[in-house]
């Protein structure tokens, strides 16, 4: 079913407005949050829901992007005169294509770059900002009654950041989205270590309403997005024991473990899976080697030590 056969529901918190995308945002769409300032409107990212919208998006004045993928930005070709403002951390992701696979961690020559630039232009309407303005840890949007303030949390990607207006108390989490698949850290970009962080952080952050970017959609109960939240952290455990109960069976290498299951189905025909597993497991393993719970020998392969 497309998103565009059904009216699009959402849900108002003052001068907050969440669009809800199809399956509430499930992976390639997401939820829209518009902010309705007095003096300025405001996005929070752009997903594929916000081709959809109409003319209430297409007013959007500022993009305030907490962070740079591809479905995030979907909505953006519709705001050709609106200002974009992303984390430094993502800023080059946004600003052209070369930005992007260097996030991801793909050279801008391998043949799988271009495959997906194409895939992205079709699906997800592509188009870079060159023009997309940094902003740091702290910055704040006055948009006139309704307040925007900037909590940098990486991890998913070095920019990721979730953002609060903080008249109503709606923080928008972004891909922190608390769905079963558990935290996503496998571009270049990313990083385990503060994916840790940004999760023990996370609850800190004053709100009364959170949002995630995709299929969770909207918690206003703080009991329940903590323990979605708990549940969604507990996932990392979880692969440091999938890693090592492999490792015990018999010595591996990453290339070995690699389609095993870590991250995707096996079999999966995600054209990133293979590097976004690679890059997991090789941030997994060295937390484990530190820790002393594996070593490596001269063949790369991974030890299991009582």
């Amino acid at each position: 079913m497309n998103i565009s056969d059904t009216p699009i529901r959402s849900t108002d918190f003052g001068r907050v407005r969440v669009f809800f995308g199809h399956r509430s945002g499930k992976y390639p769409d997401g939820n829209q949050i518009l902010i309705h300032g007095s003096d300025t409107r405001a996005a929070f990212d752009t997903p594929i829901v916000a081709n959809h919208i109409g003319a209430e998006f297409d007013a959007t004045e500022i993009v305030l992007m907490g962070h740079v993928h591809e479905d995030h930005m979907a909505g953006l070709h519709r705001l050709p005169h609106a200002q974009v403002h992303v984390h430094h951390g993502d800023v080059q992701a946004a600003r052209s294509w070369e930005g992007m696979c260097t996030a991801l961690g793909m050279p801008v020559q391998n043949p799988l770059s271009q495959q997906l630039l194409k895939a992205f232009q079709q699906d997800f309407f592509y188009a870079p900002r060159p023009d997309a303005q940094p902003y740091d840890d702290g910055a704040v949007w006055d948009l006139g009654h309704a307040r925007v303030r900037a909590f940098h949390m990486p991890g998913h990607t070095a920019g990721h950041t979730v953002l609060v207006e903080e008249t109503e108390g709606v923080a928008f989490i972004g891909d922190i989205d608390l769905t079963g698949f558990g935290p996503y850290y496998g571009d270049a970009s990313s990083s385990l270590s503060d994916f840790r962080r940004t999760l023990a952080r996370l609850p800190q952050v004053p709100a009364q309403v959170w949002v995630t970017s995709h299929h969770r959609g909207i918690y206003t109960d703080r009991q329940a997005f903590l323990h979605d939240l708990a549940s969604f952290t507990a996932k990392i455990d979880e692969r440091d024991n999938k890693l090592l109960d492999w490792i015990r069976q018999a010595p591996k290498t990453i290339a070995e473990m690699t389609g095993m299951g870590l991250l995707y189905p096996v079999g999966a025909s995600v054209p990133w899976a293979k590097a976004a597993e690679t890059r997991t497991m090789e941030q997994h393993l060295a937390e484990l080697a530190a820790a002393g719970m594996v070593a490596a020998d001269e063949a790369q392969r991974y030890h299991y030590r009582s």
